[in-house]
């Protein structure tokens, strides 16, 4: 047998329409994961919020703790702290006593009157829109300017967590794991308007299907073309 007869077999024995190239797992996830998760980022965002200020908030306090603990806290506070002005002023032991079961109370009371003085400062009260703003706020970083950007301002925005960073990298998507870098490799393949939604979709299929460790590859729509399908689990972290 030839080289060439070896190539054409291998082809015809290929599955037909299985994408071989990142951009092209990219388009196939945003499709399957957009008919099992559906909705717009807002509607997907499982914090609870009715403004950006709001989500802001909420945002800082999820670090390191659960969505379901924050929107147990975060009514207290907003109706205690409604504004930036309100929260800018507070007492940092009152602001303590309301958020201390989300953990690291302290540097999370810090970060919000800090961030709420910033948008008085700076910004007239208001959350600014541009990334480049939101990040000189404490306590916000690059991941939740994106939050704020995508959910709450239905602006162009692809935060980039620890279940987006795994499924990037488990799907062949990119093989950076800085997420900076990883957003920018994202971005190029996913259409501005889709951005958060597809980061939301990534972090709910990384909880309730692509677990860290035990991966369920036998329930996941994308396993047909996921490199990592079978052995993500002991391979790829």
């Amino acid at each position: 047998m030839t080289r060439l007869q070896a190539v054409l077999g291998a082809l015809a024995c290929a599955p037909m329409g299985k994408p071989r190239s990142p951009k092209g797992r990219a388009r196939e996830t945003l499709a399957l994961l957009a008919n099992e998760y559906p909705g717009t980022a807002a509607e997907l965002c499982a914090l609870r919020h009715s403004n950006p200020f709001e989500l802001l908030c909420a945002t800082i306090l999820s670090a390191q703790t659960t969505d379901e603990r924050v929107n147990l806290v975060t009514p207290a506070l907003f109706a205690r702290y409604p504004t930036a002005a309100d929260l800018a002023a507070a007492d940092p032991a009152d602001v303590e006593t309301i958020v201390q079961s989300t953990g690291f109370y302290r540097n999370k009371t810090k970060s919000l009157i800090g961030m709420a003085k910033g948008l008085i400062e700076r910004f007239g009260g208001e959350v600014p829109t541009p990334i480049e703003d939101l990040v000189t706020l404490p306590g916000v970083g690059r991941k939740t300017a994106n939050v704020i950007r995508s959910v709450a301002m239905g602006e162009p925005g692809l935060p980039v967590d620890t279940h987006v960073g795994r499924l990037s990298v488990r799907l062949g998507l990119t093989t950076e794991t800085d997420p900076v870098k990883v957003e920018h490799e994202l971005n190029d393949m996913v259409p501005a308007a889709e951005r958060g939604s597809f980061s939301l979709r990534l972090i709910l299929h990384g909880r309730r299907v692509c677990d860290a460790r035990r991966p369920r590859c036998h329930e996941c729509v994308l396993a047909s073309f996921c490199p990592s399908a079978g052995i993500a689990g002991r391979a790829v972290r």
